[in-house]
């Protein structure tokens, strides 16, 4: 066997930092788990391991997205042909990973236990992650819209997807704090009623004191490969479509691309960060929690259009033109027939890009009457 490559090495090391991090979790907890305790473990030097990541909690959080997206999905899922049954779907899926009152402090079923106090540390976790929090709702909202009956009027669900989002995460963080204290079917049933709430709900114009207008352009569009992490499978970059590329402190404009780009046409948002060791694993392991969850609960009909990709690299958002991108970032682009046709940049730049004879997709609700969006 011949000799590994420098790139072959690191990758092969960085496996053995991540595997000897996930034991030394699993069997200390995080508080407790010492990054020379890992480094043994993996055998290999503390500086090794740091030259792999920047520390502790990127670790964790490294470990927390790959468990995240490698859950198996059951292997005859049955997901839900109505908004209710599909809520109902999703909670009984979350519900079945909560660990019980007869789990071990620490182990497997208690590994995320840590998580909310490590993204509450810091200001620098927490915006990010309300973001996150805020693109989850919007994913499971369109999807919940899209179950809608054929002849029921149009309405926006996200708010409903912010409740029952509340309701899943909160029980999280009570079967860690108060094991046995969480009914699961109480659970189940909480969120399928919310699936009939109206929360007076609508979708008013972007609230922006000024909406860039998109440039006309005319450029190669050529995007690397990626993977769509709503779908788990290749995204579709190549085709027509709108492209917003966001910074994690930005993500709720994703929504201004879906609902001002007309029905069939592509929406992909792409999250980039200036902060990839330790963030871009967060978010990461925000879409893969509920997504994984959202294809059991819901059918393929059912997902939401829009599709996301994370761009740790940066290399979808250089492709688009954005080759310097922070946790601020908002740029899209509109590409049609393999060529960039527009492009915009700064707040309203998703709203900006969408193709004309847009404004109310997949019967778009009218605004809401008493509530406006900040």
């Amino acid at each position: 066997m011949g000799r590994l490559t420098r790139a072959e090495m690191q990758e092969r090391n960085r496996a053995k930092v991540l595997a000897a991090a996930r034991d030394e979790f699993t069997e200390r907890g995080f508080r407790d788990a010492k990054i020379d305790g890992i480094a043994e473990r993996a055998e290999l030097t503390r500086g090794a391991v740091y030259s792999n990541f920047p520390g502790k909690r990127a670790l964790y959080f490294v470990v927390l997205a790959e468990d995240a997206e490698r859950a198996p999905e059951p292997p005859h899922p049955e997901p839900g042909g109505t908004g209710r049954e599909a809520l109902g779907a999703l909670a009984r899926a979350w519900v079945a990973r909560l660990p019980l009152a007869t789990d071990e402090r620490h182990g497997s079923a208690r590994l995320g236990m840590y998580l909310m106090p490590e993204v509450l540390a810091e200001e620098r976790t927490r915006r990010p992650f309300a973001q996150l929090m805020k693109l989850d709702a919007i994913l499971l909202g369109l999807a919940l819209e899209r179950l809608r009956p054929p002849d029921a009027p149009p309405v926006r669900l996200v708010r409903v997807a912010e409740a029952a989002l509340t309701t899943l995460h909160g029980a999280s963080q009570m079967a860690d704090a108060a094991p046995g204290f969480i009914e699961p079917f109480n659970v189940v049933s909480a969120c399928e009623q919310l699936a009939g709430l109206d929360l007076d709900d609508g979708w008013p114009p972007p609230h922006i004191p000024y909406i860039p207008q998109a440039r006309p352009a005319d450029e190669p569009w050529s995007p690397p490969r990626a993977v769509d992490a709503v779908r788990g499978e290749p995204a579709r970059l190549a085709g027509d479509g709108v492209v917003a590329i966001l910074g994690l402190h930005r993500l709720e404009a994703a929504e201004e691309a879906v609902r001002a780009t007309p029905p069939g046409v592509t929406v992909t948002t792409v999250l980039v960060t200036g902060d990839p060791d330790e963030l871009a694993p967060l978010a990461r392991l925000a879409i893969a929690d509920l997504c994984g969850h959202l294809r059991q609960a819901f059918p393929p009909s059912g997902w939401p259009r829009l599709q996301v990709v994370h761009d740790e690299s940066g290399a979808v958002a250089a492709a688009a033109g954005v080759p310097a991108v922070s946790d601020e970032t908002e740029a899209a682009v509109r590409v049609e027939a393999s060529r960039i046709v527009a492009r915009a940049d700064g707040r309203g730049a998703c709203h900006a890009t969408a193709p004309a004879g847009g404004g109310a997709p997949d019967g778009q609700p009218p605004t809401s009457s008493a509530k406006r969006r900040k």
